[in-house]
């Protein structure tokens, strides 16, 4: 079966594969062959693309920069620049080129997380932040990037072989909690119970008193307990959420129920029955892969199955030794991809994409979701009102639709509480959930 479209390129590379699987496979539905023999193209009838410095004699020519032909990781000189009210980076100066830019180079750049491998100042978690990002610097963390870069080139693409058949994805919408902390009072045990009255007595909150002693006592619901809720949702909704439980020994940044807990596994077997488990690493394991192992497996034991999905605890990522050490505990699928900081598109794409380990210079067969927008953003570092929260993931709930790509939202069962400091958010949460529907 012929290829709808012909690529030719002086050099085959696993940098160069990835990228055009991406763009025209898994974006476009175009089925696509890459070549290096310049006579075997020129001698083509169909539609063909020529990837190179310098074009040939005959073919549409896009223009490179040196970066998918390299193998070594450098400091890239970007050169951003404005085009069709859209940024671009890595321009190219041949006048027969399809595109001003390198939009090949330009894709690879943001879904490899290549500016992650480069040097870069941690925040106080470890973690890379969005404002070290090329895309914060631009002013563009908002903008699904890549999609609209792939549709500029559809388009010139289309206007040229009217006889490509495209195929493009429909929206999806994902929602997704971390279960942190299971319950606010319940299930603590002793010790962790008489501390909490303590510390409360010492600070002269007796409103926390009384809570605590009325869940204690069954008079109350315990306010984390929001799980008939988020299930009520997704049956009225037909949604199939994914839930990412926190299954760690106890610690300073690692506070969910005790691991041996009955109740904590009732929760866990009764929600894996109406959702999707995947393990939330602890804060501890982020640079121990045996204390990783023994998370993923002891949630595992309680589920009676496989776990093959994840999100680090406090988005802790670090390239690409985390994700090294998912792949080794068969973890298939990551929801770590993006900022605590600032929501958006920390690769620049709202949709899935495969983990290209670029130490190695290797596709993998981890897939990777990013998540567009945290309830703990809007409220705890951009200080939004639930009115305010409401109108920033709206208006990204709509960039998504526009571009038909996924949206992951995350957020936490504390959230939904309507309590304290979240008050008025159970309504922001329902609002959007609407709003993201297909």
């Amino acid at each position: 079966m012929n290829p709808q479209l012909l690529i030719y390129t002086s050099k085959i590379t696993n940098r160069l594969r990835y990228t055009l699987d991406l763009v025209f496979t898994e974006q476009l539905g175009i089925t696509y062959e890459l070549i290096s023999d310049p006579e075997y193209f020129i001698a083509w009838e169909g539609a063909g693309l020529i990837y190179a410095d310098q074009p040939l004699s005959k073919g549409v020519f896009q223009q490179s920069v040196p970066l998918l032909f390299e193998r070594e990781i450098y400091s890239q000189e970007l050169k951003a620049f404005d085009l069709d009210n859209l940024k671009a980076f890595f321009p190219v100066f041949n006048k027969q080129s399809l595109l001003p830019f390198d939009v090949f180079a330009a894709v690879f750049y943001l879904v490899s997380r290549y500016e992650e491998y480069l040097p870069f100042i941690r925040d106080v978690h470890g973690r890379f932040e969005a404002d070290s990002s090329v895309l914060s610097e631009l002013k563009i963390l908002d903008q699904p990037i890549v999609n609209l870069w792939i549709n500029l080139l559809e388009t010139k693409l289309k206007a040229l072989f009217p006889e490509l058949q495209i195929t493009r994805k429909t929206y999806r919408f994902v929602p997704t909690y971390d279960i942190d902390s299971a319950w606010a009072y319940l299930h603590k045990g002793l010790i962790r119970s008489l501390g909490g009255y303590l510390k409360d007595l010492f600070t002269g909150n007796f409103k926390e008193i009384r809570q605590r002693t009325a869940v204690l006592r069954s008079k109350e619901r315990d306010p984390f307990d929001t799980f008939a809720l988020q299930l009520g949702m997704q049956k009225r909704y037909k949604l199939r959420p994914i839930y990412f439980i926190l299954f760690a020994d106890y610690g300073r940044n690692d506070k969910n129920i005790s691991v041996r807990n009955r109740h904590f596994h009732q929760l866990i077997k009764y929600l894996g029955d109406y959702a999707d488990i995947g393990i939330h690493p602890s804060y501890a394991s982020f640079e121990d892969k045996h204390l990783l192992k023994q998370e993923v497996s002891k949630l595992s034991a309680v589920l009676n199955r496989e776990i093959n999905c994840s999100r680090q605890h406090f988005l802790r990522m670090n390239l690409p030794e985390t994700y090294h050490n998912l792949i080794e505990q068969d973890i298939l699928h990551d929801y770590t991809m993006g900022y605590a900081s600032q929501p958006g598109f920390r690769a620049g794409i709202a949709d899935d994409f495969y983990f290209y380990d670029l130490d190695h210079d290797v596709k993998t067969r981890l897939m990777i979701h990013p998540f567009t927008v945290m309830d703990g953003t809007l409220r705890d570092y951009l200080k939004l009102d639930a009115e305010a929260a409401l109108e920033r993931a709206t208006a990204l709930i709509k960039t998504v639709k526009a571009v038909n790509g996924k949206f992951i939202l995350l957020w936490h069962n504390e959230t939904l509480s309507d309590q304290k400091r979240w008050t008025g958010w159970q309504n922001v949460y329902q609002t959007l959930v609407e709003e993201a529907l297909p």
